[in-house]
């Protein structure tokens, strides 16, 4: 009875208790940082940076100058070509024509706006084709052919080609073996017929032999149908007759093939998914109008539909006039759809068959659409 009463212990509010744990942590990682990253092994040291995720290498060069030279290194190119590929980024312009345009990552579903030093500010210049994380660039007069990697922001203006300018054009671009660090290949094709070959390695242009007689000149090339690569071939669409050229970078060789493309189809683009073939368009009948998948059977040549959007995603489209870009073909594509009342951003991957909304640029009040753009795979090592 006479002992202090002995009040039981006040429980402090979360606030302060993680207040403790963090200057704790704090002192604690001081203290690591100090004795122990001072003696780090560099090759471990690489070998850590390459596993970083894809999206901080925006930050990566602006630490300090050792992480900026870093990305030069061989041992760390050779720790990143271990790592396998991850999912394709989309390097787009939107319609206010930004020279510096827009990235979207799917993985984190974010938008980024990297700006280029060595570019031009008032270049307008549109991408056209990609290959190695590197994208191809070409101006509205299309007269000038740069290269950049979207992710170190590294840009390099091409030499001057050795022909008169084209008024349209379908670009395609290879590597010369597994990396940029090969070299790599450009192919400029204009509506006459004419072609052009840029190489890297001889950083020059060749204006090679005449087209194949058989192929019947003069081209009527998709505008909105990008061009795509598998291993060294480039795949363009044409029309009148409908079908499909090829070309071999290795051995300069054309091809064609009449493939009639689906009735009742518009705005429609190639697209690759692991060497396959495969076309996306919109297929209106009527008043109602639907994204459609469909893939080229090499025996018959013929397309076959394999997927088509949601009904209910669909039902939006009807009774609008509805215009379509497609931004992509490495497995997973980007679709952007307009119309006076509606702007829409859609993804879709070929693999699972998930169709998914993107969110569109904001840009003060107004929401931007896209014009153009190309699939990358953003690579770290990849220099122009």
């Amino acid at each position: 009875m006479t002992e202090a009463c002995v009040l039981p212990p006040v429980k402090k509010p979360r606030k302060e208790r993680n207040r403790g744990k963090l200057s704790g942590s704090a002192a604690a990682t001081e203290a690591m940082d100090e004795e122990m990253w001072k003696d780090f092994p560099e090759d471990l040291f690489e070998a850590v940076i390459a596993r970083l995720p894809i999206a901080t290498f925006f930050r990566f060069r602006a630490v300090c100058q050792k992480w900026n030279s870093l990305l030069n290194s061989e041992t760390f190119a050779l720790y990143r070509a271990q790592i396998p590929q991850t999912t394709p980024w989309f390097y787009t312009i939107t319609h206010d024509m930004v020279s510096s345009g827009a990235i979207y990552d799917p993985s984190s579903n974010k938008w980024y706006h990297p700006s280029i030093s060595s570019q031009p500010v008032r270049l307008l210049v549109l991408p056209v084709a990609s290959a190695g994380g590197l994208v191809c660039l070409l101006d509205f007069s299309h007269k000038n052919f740069f290269v950049c990697n979207p992710l170190t922001r590294s840009f390099k203006e091409l030499p001057a080609r050795s022909v008169e300018v084209w008024s349209r054009v379908a670009v395609g671009m290879t590597l010369n073996g597994s990396s940029a660090s090969g070299g790599y290949k450009i192919l400029c094709l204009g509506c006459d017929g004419e072609y052009e070959v840029y190489d890297s390695i001889e950083n020059s242009w060749t204006h090679p032999r005449s087209m194949p007689s058989t192929i019947k000149l003069p081209l009527t090339l998709k505008h909105r149908s990008q061009a795509v690569s598998i291993d060294n071939f480039v795949y363009f669409m044409r029309s009148d007759p409908e079908g499909i050229m090829s070309y071999n970078m290795v051995t300069g060789i054309w091809n064609e093939f009449i493939v009639p493309s689906p009735r009742h189809l518009t705005d429609h683009t190639l697209a690759d998914f692991g060497g396959r073939l495969m076309l996306v368009g919109l297929l209106t009948k009527n008043a109602a109008t639907c994204v459609c998948i469909w893939e080229l059977q090499k025996m018959t040549l013929l397309w076959k539909e394999v997927d088509r959007m949601p009904n209910i995603w669909c039902l939006e489209f009807y009774g609008k006039h509805v215009r379509m870009n497609c931004l992509g073909n490495k497995g997973l594509l980007m679709l952007s759809l307009r119309s006076r009342q509606m702007n829409r951003l859609v993804t879709y991957d070929v693999t699972s068959k998930e169709w998914l909304k993107v969110p569109v640029l904001p840009r003060g009040r107004k929401r931007q659409w896209i014009t153009s753009g190309t699939a990358f795979y953003p690579c770290p090592t990849a220099v122009a």
